[in-house]
């Protein structure tokens, strides 16, 4: 049975059924039921697709997930469908000791980390031409292709129009992102929401790492309005609903614990750096600081100080502001009016008031269960 073939043939091998199984941790179903469409990935995962009961509540809460979801085992990776198609490029992709890679669970400080990193490294003194246009367009989103095939109304034309100075002939069916990250000049500061084990094996040893982790609360909550407004995503459930996705791990780029217990166990490598978002909003300045260190950037406290005001949510969103005008086709406007657009509040403890009891204990109870094996504290306010 062929299975999103775009892939080369010698790198797959086409199961029928699948012998692997999850982690005792994983709380979703299991991928022994025979007759389901598999597939071998160069990573050694094998990618299985959603079916049954699971999918058909799913697709119902998120409209934008009509080509279907692939789950991964080992980890238990939940991806949309088209992943599978860039899934083994994005595992060859070759790495350069110059790339600084940005890898996080979604809602984690992404975007601003990507900003204050390619600030400190490609424009210090605020002079860069290319400083003007958006983040990912400078700090290409490796792993993006599948969701810019998620929708005919999604591939982005915005991007495609942005890269064609830097790609020379751009082809969005290849993956717009994928060629943006093999063409822009070094130094490259690159994004990621996958997890070390679907990266290629020496990303450590070869790139420096930057690693961002948030309290799950906060996490939910900017997620959760993230799925809303995202037309790629389009969640039309309640908030009480998508906590049980997330605790159960049900949503993209999950388990969010799996996640982290493939990050933190390395922090102490020398080419990585773990930081939490709550340490960046609580010092900015001190942050700046540690990643001038890590990066071997050698700026002066002045440079820090600007950066910082450069890169701060306020000036973030006000640049963002203006961008956005040309992707509302993107976002769903009745979410971005009634709620915020893609930057929101980009705050620590916003869950507070959000959240009800409920909610909260379910969390308590997943992170207290989760937190101690791991070993790792978070913040939940500042």
């Amino acid at each position: 049975m062929c299975f999103l073939a775009e892939s080369k043939i010698n790198r797959i091998v086409f199961l029928s059924t699948v012998t692997d199984s999850f982690p005792k941790r994983h709380k979703g179903p299991s991928l022994t039921s025979p007759q389901r469409p598999t597939m071998r990935l160069a990573s050694g995962h094998v990618a299985v697709q959603l079916h049954g009961e699971e999918l058909t509540k799913i697709q119902k809460d998120f409209k934008g997930f009509g080509k279907g979801l692939v789950r991964l085992t080992p980890g238990g990776w939940l991806l949309p469908a088209p992943y599978t198609k860039f899934a083994d490029k994005i595992y060859n992709t070759e790495f350069r000791a110059s790339d600084v890679v940005i890898m996080t669970y979604p809602k984690c400080g992404t975007t601003w980390t990507q900003e204050v990193v390619w600030t400190m490294r490609n424009n210090p003194n605020f002079n860069h031409p290319k400083a003007g246009i958006p983040v990912k367009a400078r700090s290409p989103f490796v792993d993006s292709d599948m969701l810019a095939h998620l929708g005919k109304d999604v591939l982005n034309s915005e991007l495609l129009e942005l890269v064609k100075d830097i790609v020379p002939h751009p082809d969005p069916d290849e993956g717009l992102a994928l060629q943006l990250t093999a063409n822009i000049p070094d130094p490259r500061t690159i994004k990621t929401h996958l997890p070390f084990s679907l990266m290629t094996p020496n990303l450590l040893d070869t790139a420096k790492v930057i690693y961002v982790a948030r309290n799950p609360k906060d996490v939910v909550l900017s997620f959760h309005h993230h799925s809303r407004l995202m037309k790629s995503m389009s969640y039309v459930g309640s908030l009480d609903q998508y906590v049980d996705y997330f605790i159960n791990d049900q949503l993209i780029y999950g388990p969010y614990w799996e996640h982290l217990r493939e990050a933190w166990p390395r922090r102490d490598h020398p080419n990585m750096h773990f930081v939490f978002y709550e340490d960046m909003k609580a010092d900015p300045m001190a942050e700046l600081r540690k990643l001038n260190q890590f990066l071997g950037t050698d700026l002066t406290e002045e440079q820090l100080e600007k950066i910082a005001h450069y890169t701060s949510f306020e000036e973030m969103k006000r640049r963002d502001d203006f961008y956005r005008e040309k992707e509302m086709q993107r976002l769903d406007q009745e979410v971005s009016k009634k709620d915020g657009g893609f930057f929101r509040k980009g705050e620590a403890g916003s869950w507070k008031g959000h959240l009800t009891d409920t909610q909260e204990a379910k969390i308590n109870a997943w992170t207290k269960d989760n937190s101690q094996k791991l070993g790792i504290t978070f913040r939940y306010s500042l």
